[in-house]
C-alpha cells in the first residue's frame, strides 16, 4: 500500500494536483508497475479486484465474457429503472396511464422503457449462459464452491427481478401472468398460502400486489442483489482470478482415488479449464 504523502511532497504542486492527491494518492497516470498497483489497491472500486491477473484471464475465450456482460446489463437496469421512476405511479388507477404517457408524451420515454425491459431479458439470457460456461468449464469445483453457490443465488434473485418488473405495467399481460404465477406459488406444499398471501397481499391481485412488487422491483432485491455481486466479485480474487495459468493446473494434485498414482510419469497433465 502506498503511504499518505507529507505535507512537503505536494507543497509548491498546482491546485488540481493536490486536489487528486487528497482523493486518491496516487499519480493520475502510473508509469511503472508499482504506481500501478498501488493505484489498484488504493482505489476504492478497483482494489476488489487483483492488481495483477494471469494472461490467460483476459482471453475472451476463457470466459466469453458473459459475467461482465451480465453486470453491465445489471447497471442498465439501474439507471434506466431510476429513470422510469420519475414517470412511474404504483396505484392501479395511473400505473398503466403512465406507460402509455411514456410511449406518447415523454421524451425518449418509449426507447427508455425498452432500454429497460430488453434489458431485463437480456440479463437473465446471459446469467443463465455464465452459468453454463461456469459449469461446463468446471469453474465451480474446488476452491470455488462457495462462489458458485452464490452464483446460483444470484440467478434466482435475477429470475424474481424480472418476475417482480412484470406487474409494474399493469395491463392484462401482466395481471394474468401474476395470477398464474401467484397460483402456481400456492401449491407449494406447507408454505405455498402464505408465499402466496406475501407477494399478493390479499386473496387477489389488486393495489396491494402492485405495491408490493413495486417495492421489491426497486428497493429490497437491487439492494440484495448489489451486495451478493460485490461478494461474489470479491470472492473471484480470493479463489484466484478468473482462471489459474495452466501451469498451476499442470501441478495441481490430483485427487486421492483417482488412479492417477498409476499413471505414467511421461503422461500429460489432464487439461482442465477453470
Amino acid at each position: 500500500m502506498q503511504s499518505v504523502p507529507h505535507a512537503d511532497e505536494t507543497r509548491g504542486k498546482s491546485i488540481l494536483h493536490r486536489i487528486w492527491y487528497s482523493i486518491f494518492r496516487s499519480p493520475p497516470l502510473p508509469v511503472s508497475e508499482l504506481d500501478r498497483a498501488q493505484s489498484v489497491a488504493n482505489n476504492f472500486f478497483l482494489h476488489i479486484h487483483s492488481a495483477k491477473v494471469h494472461e490467460r484471464a483476459l482471453r475472451f475465450k476463457t470466459t466469453l465474457g458473459l459475467g461482465l456482460m451480465t453486470f453491465f446489463t445489471f447497471i442498465i437496469l439501474v439507471v434506466t429503472g431510476i429513470l422510469l421512476m420519475f414517470y412511474y405511479v404504483p396505484t392501479p388507477e395511473k400505473a398503466y396511464d403512465r406507460m402509455l404517457d411514456l410511449r406518447s408524451a415523454v421524451f425518449f420515454g418509449t426507447f427508455l422503457r425498452n432500454m429497460h425491459r430488453w434489458s431485463a431479458h437480456a440479463m437473465v439470457l446471459l446469467a443463465l449462459l455464465h452459468m453454463m460456461r461456469v459449469f461446463l468449464t468446471g469453474s465451480h469445483k474446488s476452491p470455488r464452491e462457495f462462489n458458485w453457490v452464490l452464483g446460483v443465488f444470484l440467478l434466482l434473485l435475477t429470475l424474481f427481478m424480472s418476475f417482480t418488473g412484470y406487474l409494474l405495467p399493469w395491463d392484462q399481460l401482466a395481471y394474468w401472468a401474476i395470477v398464474v404465477g401467484t397460483a402456481i406459488a400456492g401449491y407449494a406444499p406447507v408454505v405455498g398460502d402464505q408465499v402466496r398471501f406475501i407477494l399478493l397481499g390479499d386473496s387477489q391481485v389488486g393495489s396491494e400486489a402492485l405495491l408490493r412488487f413495486y417495492v421489491l422491483h426497486v428497493a429490497v432485491l437491487p439492494t440484495v442483489l448489489t451486495l451478493l455481486i460485490g461478494w461474489h466479485f470479491w470472492r473471484i480474487r480470493k479463489d484466484g482470478g478468473l482462471a489459474r495459468p495452466r501451469e498451476d493446473l499442470a501441478l495441481a494434485p490430483a485427487p486421492a482415488g483417482t488412479g492417477s498414482d498409476n499413471a505414467p510419469e511421461d503422461a500429460p497433465p489432464e487439461k482442465e479449464e477453470r
